[in-house]
């Protein structure tokens, strides 16, 4: 019995996720599937299929990878055929992730604080709603704060998306000091018994030298009031930015301490291959996904779901 809900729990992830990955899956696969069929392995078809992942986002690091391990394989006569690739590949995805923890830091005692950033536009705002209702479906009590104060749509939004998923919110007037809110956020977390508190900051990018310093500053508050914090810096991008999400990464890293990604809008893209980009050329794990808009559609990353639903192939309906 435990046996089956177990395996149900993880069928209805990865269909959740293959829903999600449709136009990487329709983009990819397709590609693949044309390039591969009916053709004997060679020099010349791996050239090919070097060129079609590049082209998928996965990444010139990662595929160099994909593509040496294949070419040994060849080699070695442990596949032969263009038919036999697919299996490889999903096989070989399978491994390239360590079996490091995806979970979420947490305090040992007192509110856990997760610190999130990212650039304008990337889904932020979003995707702490999602991390918020997902943390309350575990039983966690949840609060936010509010401390894009740079923009009076960023509170505005904020609050909106708390009030509907039914969380608190610490909240100044636009223009306030954002480690000021951050610092009444903590003392209003602790006072409360909060389990969890996200904690928004403003859009920044990494030539943005005053936002950074900000940044810098509310981490300071913040550890005033819960030295240990905070306990996560995700970093939220836009799956559908490609390559140029990891040249936000690496920029991010150098300026900020940063535990994990939050990668969102990979329900949007077809270059969900990013995903695989992320993990050779990051030293950082993709600890959630967006793959959708209602709160409900986030999930925490799983690379052996991730590489199913990536590849799991239409099932045909038979006629009755």
């Amino acid at each position: 019995m435990a046996f089956e809900f177990i395996k149900r729990a993880i069928n209805e992830g990865v269909d959740k996720l293959r829903g999600g990955l449709a136009k990487t899956r329709s983009a990819l696969l397709g590609s693949l599937q044309s390039l591969l069929r009916g053709r004997a392995l060679d020099d010349a078809l791996i050239a090919e299929l070097k060129q079609r992942l590049i082209m998928s986002d996965i990444g010139v690091v990662a595929t160099d990878k994909i593509i040496q391990d294949l070419h040994a394989a060849w080699k070695d006569r442990r596949i032969n055929s263009g038919d036999q690739v697919l299996e490889f590949l999903k096989s070989e995805l399978r491994r390239y992730w360590p079996a490091e923890s995806r979970a979420l830091l947490v305090a040992a005692s007192g509110p856990t604080v997760i610190l999130v950033t990212g650039i304008n536009g990337a889904g932020k705002t979003t995707s702490i709603a999602k991390l918020g209702q997902w943390l309350k479906s575990q039983g966690k009590t949840v609060m936010v704060a509010a401390c894009d104060t740079f923009r009076a749509a960023a509170v505005e939004q904020l609050t909106i998306w708390a009030n509907r998923i039914g969380v608190d919110i610490v909240k100044h007037q636009m223009g306030a000091d954002p480690a000021a809110v951050a610092f009444d956020a903590c003392q209003a977390a602790k006072a409360r018994g909060i389990d969890v508190l996200i904690v928004d900051t403003a859009g920044r990018l990494h030539t943005q030298d005053h936002l950074m310093r900000e940044l810098a500053k509310i981490r300071r508050v913040i550890q005033k009031v819960i030295p240990e914090a905070p306990h996560e810096v995700l970093l939220v991008l836009d799956a559908t930015t490609g390559q140029n999400a990891i040249r936000q990464a690496e920029e991010f890293k150098k300026a900020v301490e940063l535990t994990g990604i939050f990668l969102a809008k990979l329900d949007g893209t077809a270059k969900g291959g990013i995903v695989v980009a992320i993990r050779h050329q990051l030293s950082l794990p993709v600890k959630f996904i967006g793959i959708g808009e209602t709160p409900d559609d986030m999930e925490p990353f799983d690379p052996d779901q991730f590489v199913e639903a990536l590849f799991q192939q239409e099932t045909a309906v038979k006629p009755q």
